[in-house]
């Protein structure tokens, strides 16, 4: 075990086999539920850049009743674990006067021995004031961020861990209906007023290519949900997915030098001359008509007008932790910053930095702003290929 990690766990240890409590007026400043809300996004942030996991512990008084003593319970049980904590851990609370939490900062690892011994501090903290009645009452749980072994497959991640957005939804949540609503009201006059463009590239692929009209394909979507994502099929029915997966995997990890696709020398970041899709595909593709479907993911609620692009389930085992981010900040859509900015022309990062931006600076208006840029980047054709 690293020497600060010796060090983190021995400082824990101490105390755990003794009875001695610590000294409640000795407890420090115990952070407001604001406060600590925003010191877990930050915390996350750092994580993200440092790859050093943290641990978020709660506290949560089940069953409360001011009138037997459980509010004045869980704030003296705050002030205790506040004084078995190191210095550079932060209490706060979660939820105000329920939910306590502790942000346990900078662990060299997070192994089960570390938990099992930070669980074992913290309890022995908390039966120092406590009868067996209360400590009942109150349950512990625990968040690991980021979690390794969430690197496998693309799970939903603990949401505990994202109060932040959380708090944001909330606010935003009269503006989220409207955008529900014109999601709903959107798609659906989009689908009857083409319906006799989805006849006519449906008798296209169909006498072109055999195999299905639609193409259906495991989509991750917001919070790690997945989702059956509908395009037109552009591709042989037969075709396997090893090429897409190979240049995905380098263009993820920047190691993708582009391909060249235009007359003005510029590089497209995607697969170009595909053998794999079929002539009809490629009209398809080059004026983006194979993704009308998706208006019925729309209607459906796995997706929105405007948001991310959602990612196939072995991209998002390559991602890295800050990449995720993406896909728990805004429900995906079918046009978005990345659509009108170039689309294919831009670097993974640099998508996944609109993506975001796009996220934190959501608006209704800016969404109108987005739908309205799509048209003329679709008959652009930058980046379609």
């Amino acid at each position: 075990m690293k020497t600060q990690s010796k060090a983190f766990f021995e400082r824990l240890r101490g105390g755990t086999n003794s009875r001695e409590c610590p000294s409640v007026a000795s407890s420090r400043h115990i952070c407001a539920e604001t406060e600590f809300t925003n010191l877990i996004r930050l915390e996350r942030r750092r994580a993200e850049r440092s790859q050093k996991p943290f641990l978020l512990m709660l506290l949560a008084q089940q069953a409360l009743d001011e009138r037997n003593g459980s509010k004045c319970y869980i704030e003296k049980v705050a002030s205790v674990v506040s004084s078995s904590i190191r210095e550079t851990d932060v209490i706060g609370w979660y939820q105000s006067g329920t939910i306590i939490g502790v942000i346990f900062t900078d662990l060299a690892n997070a192994s089960q021995n570390v938990i099992s011994t930070i669980l074992q501090r913290v309890d022995a903290s908390v039966q120092c004031v406590t009868v067996p009645d209360e400590r009942a009452k109150l349950a512990i749980s625990w968040y690991v961020f980021p979690d390794s072994d969430g690197d496998s497959y693309p799970r939903q991640p603990a949401l505990a861990l994202y109060p932040d957005l959380k708090y944001r939804d909330t606010v935003q949540q009269p503006f989220r209906e409207i955008k529900r609503i014109v999601d709903i009201v959107g798609s659906l006059l989009t689908l009857i007023l083409l319906s006799p463009v989805f006849a006519a590239v449906s008798i296209a692929i169909k006498l072109s290519s055999e195999g299905p009209i639609l193409f259906r394909q495991e989509r991750v979507g917001h919070n790690n949900i997945s989702f059956t994502f509908l395009k037109f099929r552009s591709m042989r029915s037969d075709s396997q997915p090893d090429p897409h997966r190979q240049y995905i995997t380098s263009f993820i990890a920047g190691e993708s030098k582009g391909n060249p696709a235009s007359k003005d020398g510029a590089v497209v970041y995607k697969l170009v001359g595909d053998p794999r899709v079929t002539s009809v595909g490629r009209v398809l593709r080059r004026t983006s008509l194979d993704e009308l479907p998706q208006l019925i993911n729309v209607l459906k609620g796995d997706m929105s007008l405007v948001g991310p692009r959602p990612p196939l389930p072995y991209e998002l085992q390559v991602y890295d932790i800050w990449h995720r981010r993406r896909l728990m900040e805004a429900r995906p859509g079918m046009t978005g910053l990345w659509q009108i900015s170039g689309r294919s022309r831009v670097k993974f990062d640099d998508m996944v930095r609109l993506d975001l931006r796009y996220a934190q600076k959501w608006s209704l208006w800016m969404d109108v702003k987005i739908l309205l840029q799509t048209p003329r980047a679709i008959l652009s054709g930058e980046g379609a290929y």
